[in-house]
């Protein structure tokens, strides 16, 4: 793998009459495929291969892939794998430290002009890890009870979204610290919550507008 530094992230700078301006990446926490971890390389920065059914050959060094909700930047490529690089902020707050060989990611690539926002508006900066404490059925789909820590709770809503490991879900419902969503099979069969157990951990990025709002409010988050 690549021994090169940069950014988690990468960024889009647009031109205008005005002037430039620098985007930062975005998704819409809607997944396009379910790559594996091949690889963790640790490091100052630890790296991960993680092959995927992407077409590799079109995906660009420093093209943004969002990684179970972590938008990360492509380091280097080959046929059928990617790479990228996880800081120790990274590390520290999502599941990343806890990838190994064979770990199912979400992934999505980066929206570009013109791409149909089917989800929400995800960033792919997770803000903390959260933990499934129940799975039942319900009907065709699964319901799943989440439970984040505090303060995060506060940005929750029911009827709100919410990123969890990178996909756009719809709070059903609210409790203190835990709320509810529903999996449809679609979602099962697409993403990494077909397989979801109680106590596993995922990582959850509040609705974007949730944390204006409470940076508004001299709330912050973090």
């Amino acid at each position: 793998m690549a021994a090169v530094r940069r950014r988690n992230c990468s960024r889009l700078t647009v031109t205008a009459a005005g002037g430039s301006s620098t985007l930062a990446a975005m998704f819409t926490g809607i997944i396009s495929d379910i790559g594996r971890v091949r690889a963790v390389t640790p490091g100052g920065d630890t790296g991960f291969a993680i092959a995927t059914a992407y077409d590799t050959g079109a995906i660009p060094l420093g093209a943004s892939i969002a990684c179970a909700g972590a938008c990360l930047t492509v380091m280097e490529t080959g046929e059928g794998w990617f790479a990228v690089q996880a800081s120790a902020e990274t590390l520290a707050r999502t599941t990343l430290g806890g990838w190994r060989e064979g770990t199912p990611v979400n992934l999505e690539r980066a929206l570009k002009l013109g791409d149909e926002l089917g989800g929400h508006i995800v960033s792919g900066h997770v803000d903390a890890v959260a933990e499934i404490v129940e799975r039942r059925s319900d009907g065709d789909s699964l319901r799943l009870t989440i439970e984040v820590p505090a303060p995060f709770d506060k940005a929750i809503a029911a009827k709100g979204s919410v990123a969890l490991d990178g996909v756009s879900l719809t709070v059903n419902e609210v409790a203190g610290r835990r709320f509810g969503v529903n999996i449809i099979p679609h979602t099962q069969a697409n993403t990494t919550f077909g397989a979801a157990r109680p106590g596993n951990r995922v990582n959850l990025e509040i609705d974007l507008l949730a944390r204006y709002v409470a940076r508004l409010l001299g709330k912050d988050m973090v």
